[in-house]
C-alpha cells in the first residue's frame, strides 16, 4: 500500500523431501503478513567501446542534461542509478580526449527494479582536414568502397566564424564524421532514438538515411568555430522509397532531451557530378537543405514515418520454449532493414533501430511496415541479457513453424532466416525477416506475430500460444537448486531467511571458481554449498550447482567449467559473516590434480581449513575477500543477480578480472585442475532433478568430514 508495506512472507518451515536415495531440504511458506516492502534500485550498467574496434572509452565524462554525474571505467564500464520519476533516460557519454565523437543514448530501463545491461558503441572521430575558409569547401558524406557518397556539404567562401561572432579568416581543421546507414555494422552507434515531437506533442518516429557529426576549429585547432550558410546535398538516387523524397527534412539532435529537432527542409535540384569511378558526366538530383552550424551537434537526413507496425518477441531458458520458463529482463533490439534492389534476403541500408525489455509476456517492438510489398521493410533482431547473446529459433535444415514459434502460411510470407541460414560459420544470435503488415481480412494473419500500431494493447497481452518469434538461452546441462525459493527474475519474490543463496536484496554478489579439466568429453561439475561458520546454519544446506565443462576451442582435449558456489560473508540479519562451506566434486572417475597455489595460501592463511583428503573433490570455506582472477576466483556484485551472474562467467571464460567472453579460455584464471582419467558415473555421483524420474532406491548417503569444517559434529542427515 501507499505507507510502504506488502504483503510478504512471515514464517518459513523447513521440511525434508525423501527422494529414495537421497533427502532434499527445502523452506515452504508456513505464514504470511505485513512486511516492508522491498524497493529495489534501478540501474542501468554497460560499457562503451569503439564501434570499429571495441577500443573502450576509458575516463570517459557521463551527462544526464547539464549535469556530469560519472566517469567511464578503464574498460568502459559504467553504472547509473536511475531516479524513480525518470519516465525518459538520456545519456551523454563525452570523450574529453576527443578520440570519439559525442554520443547520446536514450536508455531502457525496468521499472521494477535491478540493472539492465547495455553494450553502447561510440564513433571514432574522423581525422580533421585542413581547408581555407576564404574559399568554397566540399566534404563528401560517405566512403563505402565502390560506392557513391550518399550526400556532400558545401560551405561557401568566409562562412567560418568565432564565439564573438567574428568572421574568421584562415585555415580551417574540419572534422565531418559520418554515420552511413548502408554499413549495418554501425547501426549501434547511431546515437538517440530515432524519434521526434510533432505539433501536436506526439513522439513520432524517423527513418534515417545518415548522420554526421561536424567540427571545425582554427589552425592552432583549439578554438571551435561556427559555420553559417552551409549546404546539405542528398543524392535522390540512395532514396528508394520514391515517396520519401517530398517527405525528407534535415534534423539535428537536441543533446538534453534526446529528441530529433527539425532544422530545414529540403528542395530538389539537378547538378552535373562526376560519376564515381567513370570519366563521363553525368545528371543527379540532389535534395538540398540549409542549416547554420551554431553548437556540437549530431545532424541527421531523416524522413517521417507512419507505416508502422508492433513485432512481438519472447524469450525462453532454453531451446525447450516451454511457457512456465520464459525469460524477463531481456533486451530486444530491433534495426529496420532497406532491402537491395533484386536482393531481398541481402539488406542493403539500416533505417532505424529499437529496443525493448522483455516482461512475464516477451516483449513488442515498433518497426516500420508495409501492406503492398512485404520485403519492403525488413528487421533484424536480437536479444542480449546481462551481456549475453541468445540464440534465435533455428531457420535451417527447413523452418519448422512449432519451433520458430510462426505458423503457415504467414511464416512463408515474413521469411524468416537465422543469421547462420546461409553459412553454418555465423554466428546464430540474430535473425532476419519481412515486415509485412498483417492483413485484416486474412484469419492467418490476426495472430501475430507482427500487429499493427493501433493493437499494441493486443500485443502485449497475446496469449503465450499465440505466433510470435522466439530467443532462448545456450545452458547446457546446468541445474540450479535453493532450498529458499527465489525467482531471479521477480526481486519482490526475495525472502529473508539465514539459508538465502542471496542475503540482502539491494545488492546480490556472484561467486564463481574456474575448474580446468583435461579429457577428451566436456563433463558435469557440481558445487554442493553449506553453511560454514554461522552457529544458524553451519551443516545446512543452502543449495546445489551443476554446470558442464566447456571445451576449450584452442587447445585439444580441454575443457573449463565456471561452477557458481556460495559467496560468504554477513546473512540477512547482517550480524555474523558465515565461511560457507563449498564442496566442488567433477563427475566421473575424476582426480584432482592441481590447485591453484595463490587461492592454497589464501586458504591456510584464513583458517579454518577445510579438509581435502579425497582427491575426487575439492573442500574449502568460501573466501570473504572478493580475490580475482590470479586465484581462480571470480566476484561480481550487483543490485541485479542475473547480471552479476552474466558478468562473473564471462570474466570467468574471458580468464580475467575485468574482461568478458563467451569463448572459453582455459589456461587462464584457473583454480583447480582436475585430470578425467576413465569414463563412467560412479554410484556417489547424483543425477540432477530434471533426470532423476524413475531412479532407482538407494540408502542416503551421509555427510562425510570432508563436507565440514574442522571441529564440527557430523548430524546424521542425510543430503546429496
Amino acid at each position: 500500500d501507499g505507507s510502504g508495506f506488502c504483503c510478504g512472507v512471515k514464517q518459513m518451515d523447513a521440511r525434508e523431501i525423501n527422494c529414495g536415495r537421497y533427502i532434499l531440504p527445502i523452506k515452504v511458506v508456513s505464514e504470511c503478513g505485513c512486511q516492508t516492502c522491498v524497493e529495489p534500485k534501478v540501474l542501468v550498467r554497460g560499457r562503451v567501446v569503439a564501434a570499429d574496434n571495441y577500443e573502450p572509452l576509458r575516463f570517459g565524462h557521463i551527462y544526464i542534461g547539464k549535469e556530469r554525474i560519472g566517469t567511464t571505467g578503464y574498460q568502459g564500464g559504467f553504472t547509473i542509478q536511475v531516479s524513480p520519476d525518470t519516465q525518459r533516460l538520456v545519456v551523454n557519454f563525452v570523450d574529453p580526449s576527443e578520440k570519439f565523437i559525442d554520443t547520446i543514448k536514450v536508455f531502457i530501463f525496468d521499472k521494477r527494479g535491478g540493472a539492465v545491461y547495455h553494450d553502447v558503441k561510440v564513433m571514432r572521430k574522423q581525422e580533421p582536414i585542413d581547408i581555407n575558409a576564404a574559399e568554397s569547401n566540399t566534404i563528401y558524406l560517405g566512403e563505402i568502397k565502390d560506392e557513391d557518397p550518399i550526400g556532400q556539404l558545401v560551405i561557401p567562401p568566409n562562412s567560418f566564424h568565432k564565439n564573438t561572432g567574428e568572421v574568421y579568416e584562415g585555415t580551417v581543421k574540419a572534422s565531418v564524421t559520418f554515420l552511413d546507414p548502408r554499413n549495418i555494422t554501425m547501426a549501434a552507434a547511431a546515437p538517440g532514438d530515432l524519434n521526434f515531437v510533432d505539433n501536436e506533442g506526439d513522439m513520432l518516429p524517423l527513418r534515417t538515411y545518415g548522420m554526421f557529426s561536424v567540427d571545425f576549429r582554427d589552425e592552432a585547432n583549439q578554438e571551435v568555430l561556427g559555420a553559417g550558410e552551409v549546404q546539405v546535398l542528398l543524392d535522390t538516387e540512395h532514396v528508394k522509397m520514391q515517396e520519401h523524397i517530398p517527405t525528407m527534412k534535415l534534423w539535428s539532435l537536441n543533446p538534453d532531451t534526446g529528441i530529433w529537432e527539425e532544422e530545414s527542409n529540403f528542395q530538389p535540384k539537378q547538378t552535373t557530378i562526376a560519376g564515381s569511378g567513370r570519366n563521363k558526366r553525368e545528371e543527379r538530383t540532389f535534395l538540398i537543405g540549409n542549416m547554420e552550424i551554431r553548437e556540437r551537434r549530431l545532424f541527421n537526413l531523416d524522413v517521417p514515418e507512419n507505416r508502422r507496425c508492433y513485432v512481438k518477441v519472447r524469450a525462453y531458458m532454453s531451446d525447450k520454449f516451454l511457457p512456465n520458463e520464459q525469460l524477463e529482463g531481456v533486451v530486444i533490439n530491433l534495426i529496420n532493414l532497406e532491402p537491395k534492389p533484386g536482393y531481398s534476403s541481402n539488406p542493403r541500408a539500416w533505417g532505424r533501430f529499437d529496443s525493448v525489455i522483455t516482461g512475464p509476456n516477451g516483449a513488442c517492438l515498433p518497426a516500420f511496415c508495409d501492406a503492398q510489398r512485404p520485403d519492403a521493410y525488413t528487421a533484424y533482431v536480437t536479444a542480449i541479457m546481462g551481456g549475453e547473446e541468445l540464440e534465435a529459433a533455428p531457420s535451417m535444415p527447413k523452418m519448422n513453424p512449432n519451433i520458430i514459434g510462426v505458423s503457415q502460411p504467414y511464416l512463408g510470407k515474413l521469411d524468416y532466416q537465422r543469421s547462420d541460414h546461409e553459412d553454418p560459420a555465423l554466428k546464430k544470435t540474430a535473425f532476419r525477416i519481412n515486415l509485412a503488415k498483417p492483413n485484416p481480412n486474412n484469419f492467418d494473419e490476426t495472430n501475430g506475430p507482427i500487429y499493427p500500431y493501433q493493437s499494441l494493447i493486443g500485443c502485449e497481452n497475446a496469449p503465450v500460444d499465440a505466433n510470435h518469434f522466439r530467443f532462448f538461452r545456450v545452458e547446457k546441462d546446468k541445474y540450479e537448486y535453493n532450498v529458499v525459493p527465489f525467482e531471479e527474475s521477480d526481486l519482490t519474490s526475495w525472502t529473508g531467511d539465514y539459508l538465502s543463496w542471496w542475503p540482502n536484496p539491494q545488492e546480490f554478489r556472484a561467486c564463481y571458481i574456474k575448474v580446468k579439466i583435461h579429457g577428451a568429453t566436456e563433463i558435469m561439475v557440481r558445487s554442493r554449498n553449506f553453511g560454514g561458520t554461522h552457529p544458524q546454519t553451519r551443516g545446512q544446506l543452502y543449495g546445489i550447482r551443476d554446470i558442464r565443462s566447456t571445451r576449450d576451442l584452442h587447445h585439444p582435449n580441454t575443457s573449463a567449467a565456471c561452477l557458481e558456489f556460495k559467496c560468504s560473508g554477513m546473512l540477512f540479519d547482517q550480524g555474523i559473516v558465515d565461511r560457507s562451506l563449498i564442496s566442488i566434486i567433477p563427475q566421473g572417475n575424476c582426480r584432482r590434480v592441481g590447485i591453484n597455489g595463490l587461492l592454497q595460501e589464501y586458504l591456510i592463511k584464513h583458517p579454518p581449513v577445510s579438509q581435502n583428503n579425497e582427491t575426487h573433490a575439492f573442500n574449502m570455506l568460501a573466501p570473504v575477500d572478493p580475490l580475482g582472477h590470479n586465484y581462480g576466483i571470480y566476484t561480481v556484485t550487483d543490485q541485479n543477480p542475473r547480471v552479476a551472474k552474466e558478468i562473473a562467467i564471462g570474466r570467468c571464460f574471458d580468464g580475467t578480472s575485468d574482461g568478458f567472453s563467451r569463448e572459453m579460455k582455459s589456461d587462464s584464471g584457473v583454480a583447480l585442475t582436475d585430470c578425467k582419467s576413465e569414463e563412467g558415473q560412479p554410484k556417489w555421483w547424483p543425477t540432477p532433478l530434471a533426470n532423476r524420474a524413475g531412479a532407482r532406491t538407494a540408502e542416503p548417503r551421509t555427510l562425510t568430514e570432508g563436507d565440514l569444517p574442522q571441529g564440527q559434529n557430523q548430524g546424521s542427515r542425510s543430503f546429496f
